[in-house]
C-alpha cells in the first residue's frame, strides 16, 4: 500500500507545474476577454439596435433600409446569417437551415465562456489540494517556511481559478442575454418574409 501511495503522490505533484500552466493560460483568456468587454457590448447595442428598428416597424421596405446598417458590423454573426436569410427569402427550408446553423454558431461562442466557468474552479482546486500534501509533511517534520510556501501556492490557485470563473460567467450571462434576442428577432424576420 505504501508504494500505491507513493505513486500516487509522486504523480499528483507531477501535474502542479501543468495545472498552473493551464491555470495561467485561462487568466490570459480571462484578461483578454474581460479588455475587448466594451467593444463586444457596443456590438451588441448596434446590432440590437438596427435588428429592433426592424423588428418594430416592420415592413419589407424597412428591412431592405436596414440591413445596409448591419453591413457596419461585419464582425457580428446576425449579419452574416441575416443577410443569407435575405439572400434565400423565397427557400423558407434555406432559412429555417440558416437559422439553426446560427443556433450552433453562437453555443460555438458561448461554449469558450462556459470553459472558463468549468476549468476554472477545477484547475483552482487541483492548484489547492496537490501542496496541500507537500504542506503536511513539512509540518510533520517542522518545516514551517515549507509548509508556508505551500499553502500560499495553494490559497493563491485557488482566488485564480475563481476569478477566471467570475470572468466567464460575467461575460456568458452578458452574451447569453443578447443571443437570445437575436434569435428572437431572426425567428420573427424568417416568419415575415418567407409569407411575403
Amino acid at each position: 500500500m505504501k508504494v500505491i501511495s507513493e505513486i500516487l503522490f509522486t504523480i499528483s505533484n507531477g501535474l502542479m507545474i501543468p495545472v498552473v500552466l493551464l491555470l495561467l493560460y485561462l487568466l490570459g483568456r480571462a484578461i483578454w476577454i474581460l479588455a475587448g468587454l466594451y467593444r463586444n457590448i457596443e456590438l451588441h447595442r448596434r446590432v440590437s439596435t438596427a435588428l429592433n428598428e426592424i423588428v418594430s416597424n416592420y415592413s419589407y421596405d424597412t428591412l431592405q433600409t436596414t440591413l445596409p446598417t448591419l453591413q457596419v458590423t461585419k464582425n457580428s454573426i446576425v449579419n452574416k446569417y441575416l443577410t443569407r436569410i435575405f439572400d434565400h427569402k423565397d427557400d423558407s427550408a434555406y432559412c429555417d437551415h440558416e437559422l439553426a446553423n446560427f443556433q450552433v454558431e453562437v453555443q460555438k461562442t458561448l461554449a469558450k465562456y462556459r470553459m472558463l466557468i468549468k476549468f476554472g474552479p477545477m484547475l483552482g482546486l487541483m492548484g489547492t489540494l496537490i501542496p496541500m500534501g507537500p504542506a503536511l509533511v513539512g509540518l510533520a517534520v517542522g518545516d514551517i517556511a515549507s509548509m508556508a510556501y505551500n499553502m500560499q501556492v495553494a490559497f493563491a490557485t485557488t482566488v485564480v481559478g475563481m476569478l477566471v470563473a467570475g470572468i466567464g460567467l460575467c461575460a456568458l450571462q452578458l452574451n447569453q442575454r443578447y443571443y437570445a434576442v437575436y434569435l428572437n428577432d431572426l425567428e420573427f424576420i424568417i416568419a415575415k418574409i418567407t409569407k411575403e
